[in-house]
């Protein structure tokens, strides 16, 4: 029997050492060049608040098939060459599988396991996606007290718990449950902890509520088709919606400033999707151009993943509001 977190990681670890996960799933840089090329820019900008600083750390957490960092150092080095010439690519990832896939497009990267051995000094960090695939627990409200689940033989099993952060003060109904994401809290503490004693920004996009919510947002992926999460594990991706509020907060506690969430398709718009997609289309046929524009959409619109999707910023105390987030 194992906790849920302890199942999902398992799981995961196992699905992404053996499996492309992009015969499951697309995400935002696969849809659109123009994703990771704004967010290069936004990247561009920010470096400019920080005061220039050379070198700095450009960092991408998750960084997939390296598609989204190979588009943002392409339109860097055509609109930003200093900051092209500043910056040193770092990806954290643990899947040797994708390791290799990013490095056939990004030859220059330093891989790391995870933010503990990012140099110290000016970086910005980009993250699309990453927040999602941490592992979670849960917790369930039942009578008077709370349970948490550990998954056993491919179901749940409920155990009783004394107290956990914050159940206690909670007045959620019987069998309500609550998530937990301690990776994604510690990752938050640890960017806010650095950009309160060094320059820099981060950038998360992930899909989840803005406000902290009770809900079951545990789900898989297999063959591109939901599938039962505890099934068959290391043969789907895992995910769970991000408690952005959670993550804010835990950001702001270790001294950093937030800004956000606010929708992907806001944040998106605002730093010019649509007039850097309306330019590549007019130098397309009709049926390329139709593609990009639809694209853009996908990205966008409130009703596919504009809204789900959200956008949040971590800085430094005092520095100036990211693009974006006016």
């Amino acid at each position: 029997m194992e906790r849920l977190d302890a199942f999902m990681a398992r799981a995961n670890a196992a699905y992404y050492a053996a499996h492309d996960p992009f015969r499951d799933f697309t995400t935002s840089p696969e849809i659109s060049q123009v994703f990771g090329e704004i967010l290069g820019l936004w990247a561009a900008v920010v470096w400019e608040h920080i005061g220039r600083p050379d070198p700095v750390v450009l960092v991408e957490a998750g960084p997939g098939r390296g598609t989204l960092m190979a588009d943002a150092l392409r339109a860097i080095g055509q609109v930003a060459p200093a900051f092209a010439s500043a910056l040193r690519v770092h990806l954290i990832e643990t899947s040797a599988r994708l390791r290799a896939a990013q490095a056939e497009r990004l030859p220059g990267a330093i891989w790391h396991e995870g933010l503990e051995t990012l140099p110290l000094g000016p970086f910005v960090l980009l993250a699309n996606e990453f927040l999602d695939a941490l592992p979670i627990r849960q917790f369930v409200k039942r009578g008077d007290g709370w349970t948490e689940r550990f998954v056993h033989e491919g179901q749940f099993v409920e155990m009783a718990v004394e107290c956990c952060r914050g159940l206690g003060d909670r007045e959620d109904g019987a069998g309500s449950v609550v998530e937990l994401n301690e990776p994604a809290l510690a990752i938050a503490r640890a960017v806010g902890a650095r950009l309160a004693n060094q320059p820099g920004a981060a950038l998360f996009l992930d899909y989840g509520p803005e406000h902290s919510a009770a809900g079951d947002s545990l789900q898989a992926l297999r063959d591109g088709r939901p599938a039962n999460p505890l099934d068959a594990p290391g043969t789907a991706d895992l995910t769970a919606h991000v408690d952005f509020e959670a993550f804010a907060n835990a950001a702001r506690d270790a001294g950093a400033a937030t800004h956000g969430p606010i929708p992907q398709g806001i944040f998106l718009a605002r730093l010019g999707l649509f007039q850097r997609t309306d330019r590549l289309a007019r130098m397309r046929p009709v049926g390329q151009a139709a593609g990009l524009i639809d694209a853009a959409r996908r990205l966008a619109e409130p009703d596919r993943m504009g809204r789900l999707f959200k956008a949040i910023a971590f800085g430094g105390p005092g520095c100036p509001l990211p693009p974006g987030f006016e």
